[in-house]
């Protein structure tokens, strides 16, 4: 079912293009007002028409010309009202001119009715040019091997036929050529204008686009900042209440203390994207946060996080982020849902062509959600670098994270060294 497009959104469509103004006030009236344009043609067409139809009738026997006095004009006025279907149904009327020409060919002298030029005109520029080309070749060669019978049977000179003949085709020509070139700027405007406003629709979808990628890559890093930040301060909290010795108890609240600042550090770098000024944004991603930075916080939060790094690669600063948030989320998660584990191995596997990170601890029980913001951020920033990642158990009771990335070919001033410790 097509959806009827008002008014008033085809206005504010070309508001939005800025469309200039058409020239011309009565090509302006014109355009708002087919319907009368079609009407006042009409009736001109009708007028210049009638008048030299009556040239039929001239030394015609009484019975006869009784007859064609009536058949013409009726043949003219319901040609001449076929014009106004010429803007939807244009080969109507172009069919009933060729045909009212044909009628003409029994008259004593030529006659041409402008009603030929405007339908040939109106095909040209209201169906094609090659709708207009065709229908013009095929209706003059009727009309001429029509001519040509009358002529052979006696019915009509041969100067008669000439002259409709010659007459029908100036016409037709005319209204043939300036409809082409009507017809071709006008679809050519058309096709500019349509296209216009496509790209004006596809500049709001990026736009929206853009801003709906933006959230999503806010609240990824986001909720790692958050998630990781608060899981080891509740962790460092939780053991500085628990144990009675004041020094590690000190120790456990100043790592906290360090903890959040970090994170605190962090989220104003990444909300300074959101700020209202007229300063530049930063383009390049955040800081990368080191695995090994990672484990040693969670280390001092009391897990045992172990870390170890096979190979050596240069990866671009994209790249060293994408895996720094992986091991922090993946870290994250081991502390939150595995408190209970005495191992949470880190490892790093860097290949030629793919960098595999592998976080495995033993200390799950139960059903692990998979359908937590966490995992969500950490499948679309695997998507993003071309890579997967999968969250499953394995052997003995281990719960692995496994995300593999590809290493593509970087900008040497973008290429980050990465050896074992």
């Amino acid at each position: 079912m097509t959806t009827p497009i008002s008014r008033s959104t085809s206005v504010r469509e070309d508001e939005g293009l800025r469309l200039p103004r058409p020239p011309g006030v009565l090509r302006r009236f014109w355009a708002r007002h087919p319907v009368v344009a079609d009407v006042v043609i009409t009736i001109l067409c009708l007028l210049l028409s009638l008048v030299p139809a009556g040239a039929i009738t001239r030394d015609l026997p009484m019975p006869l010309a009784i007859g064609v006095a009536i058949l013409v004009p009726a043949a003219v006025v319901g040609t001449c009202a076929t014009m106004l279907w010429r803007r939807r149904h244009p080969l109507v009327p172009f069919v009933a001119s060729f045909a009212l020409e044909a009628l003409f060919l029994f008259a004593l002298q030529p006659i041409g009715a402008p009603v030929l030029l405007v339908s040939c005109y109106s095909l040209a520029v209201y169906r094609s040019s090659r709708a207009a080309w065709t229908g013009f070749g095929i209706a003059i060669a009727s009309l001429a091997a029509l001519a040509g019978a009358l002529t052979l049977t006696g019915v009509i000179t041969l100067q008669i036929a000439a002259n409709a003949v010659v007459m029908s085709l100036v016409l037709g020509l005319i209204g043939t050529l300036i409809g082409v070139n009507v017809g071709e700027r006008k679809r050519y405007l058309a096709a500019v204008i349509d296209r216009s406003r496509q790209l004006l629709v596809e500049r709001d979808q990026q736009a929206q686009l853009a801003a709906a990628g933006e959230r999503a890559r806010i609240a990824r890093e986001m909720h790692d900042i958050v998630s990781h930040s608060l899981t080891v301060i509740v962790a460092l909290s939780e053991g500085a209440a628990a144990t009675p010795d004041p020094v590690q108890a000190r120790t456990a609240a100043s790592s906290a203390a360090e903890t959040a600042r970090s994170a605190l550090t962090e989220m104003r770098a990444m909300l300074g994207v959101l700020r209202a000024d007229d300063s530049p944004l930063p383009l390049a991603p955040l800081e990368p946060t080191p695995p090994q930075e990672t484990v040693a916080v969670a280390q001092r939060a009391g897990f045992p996080v172990t870390l170890s790094v096979t190979g050596t690669a240069s990866i671009s600063t994209a790249l060293s982020h994408a895996l720094g948030r992986i091991v922090q989320e993946g870290v994250t998660n081991a502390m939150r849902h595995a408190p209970m584990a005495t191992s949470i191995e880190v490892r790093l596997i860097y290949a030629s062509d793919s960098v595999i990170v592998e976080i495995v601890n033993d200390g799950v029980s139960g059903p692990v959600g998979t359908t937590g913001f966490g995992l969500r951020g950490l499948v679309e920033r695997a998507a993003h670098s071309g890579g997967t990642i999968t969250s499953e158990p394995v052997e003995r009771g281990r719960w692995m994270l496994r995300a593999e990335l590809p290493v593509s070919p970087a900008d040497p001033a973008d290429l980050e060294p990465k050896d074992a410790p």
